[in-house]
């Protein structure tokens, strides 16, 4: 239960106490700044207390953006004011230092005034809400209150509401196609006491029941899979759109949503896989490909932004020309869909699902994702080389957390520490050597199944090991990361499908999935601002260059149909290690609540 405090002159015939008990405030009058005090000081410290004039006059949804957002430690409007746990120390010392009697008037009048200007001197995180159309007033004659009345009336808080539900920057099959409708499922969803994890969760069942469609092999399946598949994706805006709506963010809403999709995306590759080999078509490789490429892109867009996101400074002309480009309004839909966002990727998988074969969708999207690829990589690229930005401490610690360095690469930076500029080209040099130097040799090697391969890939460590032996703030550091996924992934790909036995690359696919999903999750960690994975258990997972080293050993050591049940024990292993430890800190994690405006690309 939260509290709200009434406290200023009482109006008769005010909806605002109904409003407040709608929103599930416990509302309670105070006469003086002192009374206010001693109530605001006598409500439970774990819980959120709001501070409202009488006066105020406003929507409904002016005060639910104000006094219920999970986001905000504490937030404010003109009128009403809200402190959550973490900030309640400053509002009740704010307000047992409101002083009253003679010449107060001007802090006492509008007390939620003086109370916000002292939690914004305190200097934890207040937000002031932005509110557009809405209105948020606290009238002082009849005459004000009157106009303040039309202008109530004059806008409708519920379609602003709904307009508001849907995200401001989205892709053009998500923006015509499905928010139009999917607002008002969230709507339906939020009136019948429905979460955004339950509508999460829901579009993960359907989509994993489209993979089992897809995995029959039939047309009918096939047909069956990519409406399932569209159904999922409607599922997958309302949960956003419901958050949103509703106000329902949490840190752990918003790693569901991100890592549910990698798993409903994934699925629907095996099923496909699955689907094709019922027919007579072997597409694991390309179904591996696929889901290499896709990781691969994510993270060059996560490491970019962790990068830059807090760099003190942005003059690339490439961004200036990217600004100039949005003012045309053409462009704007053409460049965000030229990276294929997901909702033209699962659309274009859907109705390629229905109407053609397993083969065909994932040699579209191999392409698509890859010219996807390239046009962002080469745009980033060039706003790092032409910008001139500070690089921080924090954005080093994230692109290192990222680069997923185990103990060998540990030992090896340790032993080049002092050596080398930090900043400078070293970085991404010898991760790009890293991975190169590991991939030509797989890729053209005759039998890469060898010991000789186990040597490339020590060499290989020694440069990864290399790369991250100074702080990650070179302008093109963001780059370690991804070279570092593309090493990995690939490899595995690379030697599994060489084994050319039943089940080496569906083996090779759980493995890539379950390394994946630790990547992801470390993402989503330091989004939320709770750190990287504890080093424990990056080291007990061996880090990349560590799994890169026991693949190639595994290789050269066993025979095909061993290595293919060596790898199906090492996938079920890091699944288990990572999902054990990640679900325990996401179930009891205190972090923050956040918002997910979605995957970029």
């Amino acid at each position: 239960m939260s509290t709200a405090i009434l406290t200023g002159p009482p109006v008769a015939g005010s909806p605002l106490e109904g409003d407040l008990r709608a929103l599930g405030f416990d509302v309670r009058t105070a006469d003086d700044p002192r009374s206010a005090a001693e109530l605001i000081a006598a409500v439970p410290a774990q819980e959120r207390v709001a501070v409202v004039d009488p006066r105020f006059v406003g929507h409904r949804h002016t005060l639910r953006l104000a006094l219920t957002d999970p986001r905000f430690p504490a937030a404010a409007v003109p009128g009403a004011l809200t402190a959550q746990p973490e900030a309640r120390a400053a509002l009740n010392h704010a307000a047992t230092k409101i002083p009253v009697g003679a010449g107060t008037a001007h802090l006492t009048d509008v007390l939620t005034g003086t109370l916000t200007d002292a939690l914004e001197r305190a200097d934890i995180g207040l937000q002031r809400i932005e509110l557009g159309s809405l209105v948020a007033a606290v009238p002082l004659t009849p005459a004000q209150r009157e106009d303040a009345g039309e202008a109530v009336a004059a806008v409708d808080g519920e379609a602003v509401r709904l307009r508001t539900a849907v995200k401001s920057r989205d892709g053009f099959f998500t923006t015509y196609c499905i928010s139009p409708y999917s607002r008002y499922l969230a709507r339906w969803c939020a009136r019948r006491g429905l979460t955004p994890n339950q509508v999460t969760t829901a579009s993960l069942l359907t989509a994993l029941i489209a993979a089992g469609c897809a995995a029959t092999g039939s047309r009918g399946g096939f047909i069956a899979a990519g409406v399932l598949l569209l159904f999922s994706f409607v599922l997958d805006c309302t949960d956003g759109q419901l958050a949103r709506y509703s106000l329902q963010y949490s840190t752990m809403g918003a790693w569901l949503d991100a890592t549910f999709d990698r798993a409903k995306e994934y699925a629907y590759y095996a099923g496909l896989a699955l689907g094709a080999a019922r027919g007579g078509d072997d597409v694991w490789a390309l179904a591996l490909g696929a889901m290499v490429l896709q990781t691969c892109r994510h993270i060059v867009d996560f490491s970019f932004n962790e990068a830059n996101h807090d760099a003190s400074a942005n003059t690339s002309p490439t961004a200036a020309l990217s600004d100039k480009l949005d003012s045309v309004g053409w462009t704007v839909w053409a460049r965000r869909m030229i990276v294929l966002p997901i909702g033209e990727r699962w659309a274009m998988i859907a109705v390629l699902t229905a109407l053609t074969t397993p083969r065909i969708v994932f040699y579209a999207l191999l392409i698509g994702c890859a010219l996807a690829a390239c046009y962002t990589t080469a745009g980033r690229v060039l706003r790092s080389l032409t910008r001139r930005a500070r690089r921080t401490d924090r954005a080093a610690q994230a692109l290192a957390d990222l680069a997923d360095s185990g103990p060998l690469a540990e030992l090896i930076a340790g032993t080049m520490r002092g050596r080398g500029r930090a900043g400078s080209f070293l970085a991404p040099a010898m991760a790009f050597l890293s991975a190169a130097v590991l991939l030509v040799w797989v890729l053209f090697e005759d039998d890469p199944a060898s010991w000789l391969t186990v040597g490339v890939a020590a060499c290989a460590a020694v440069l990864s090991g290399v790369a991250v032996a100074r702080p990650l703030k070179g302008v093109l550091d963001w780059l370690v990361p991804p070279f570092f996924r593309v090493a990995e992934y690939t490899t595995i790909l690379v030697l599994a499908a060489r084994a050319d036995v039943p089940g080496a690359l569906p083996a090779a696919f759980g493995l890539v999935a379950a390394v994946a999903y630790h990547h992801y999750d470390a993402v989503y960690r330091i989004r939320g601002g709770s750190g990287a994975p504890p080093r424990w258990l990056v080291r007990a997972a061996g880090g990349s260059e560590g799994r890169i080293l026991v693949v190639t050993v595994l290789a050269a050591l066993l025979s095909p149909s061993g290595f293919t049940i060596a790898l199906t024990a090492l996938a079920v292993a890091v699944a288990l290690l990572v999902l054990v430890e990640s679900i325990g800190f996401w179930v009891s994690s205190g972090a923050p609540a956040v918002h997910d405006e979605g995957e970029p690309a």
